[in-house]
């Protein structure tokens, strides 16, 4: 069955940066693009940015456009997410996601970013 693990959150200074990772089992990765989104507390969750199934495009939320940079690797089958120029703001949930899959999630990350 699809599985998404989440990875790569924790305390992160304003101004500074982390980077998430997502591994992917039970399809064929590379077939697929792979989105990231992200819920807040008391929010409803977002999308932040997604690649196409080769790498080549790759789409962002304005709130986060020249910031993160989503990127993957078909070989090891995952997707990352540099998020760099933290914001207080970006805290959340961050979660990856198969595009056009069915409505399969992962556990999510933890992201948190704080002073």
């Amino acid at each position: 069955q699809v599985q998404l693990v989440e990875s790569g959150g924790g305390l992160g200074q304003p101004g500074g940066s982390l980077r998430l990772s997502c591994a992917a089992s039970g399809f064929v990765f590379g077939r697929y693009a792979m989105s990231w989104y992200r819920q807040a507390p008391g929010n409803e969750r977002e999308f932040v940015a997604r690649i196409s199934s080769a790498g080549g495009v790759t789409n962002y939320a304005d709130s986060v456009k020249g910031r993160f940079t989503i990127s993957r690797s078909n070989a090891e089958s995952t997707v990352d997410l540099q998020m760099n120029s933290l914001k207080p703001e970006d805290t959340a949930v961050y979660y990856c996601r198969v595009v056009g899959l069915g409505d399969y999630w992962g556990q999510g990350t933890q992201v948190t970013v704080s002073s």
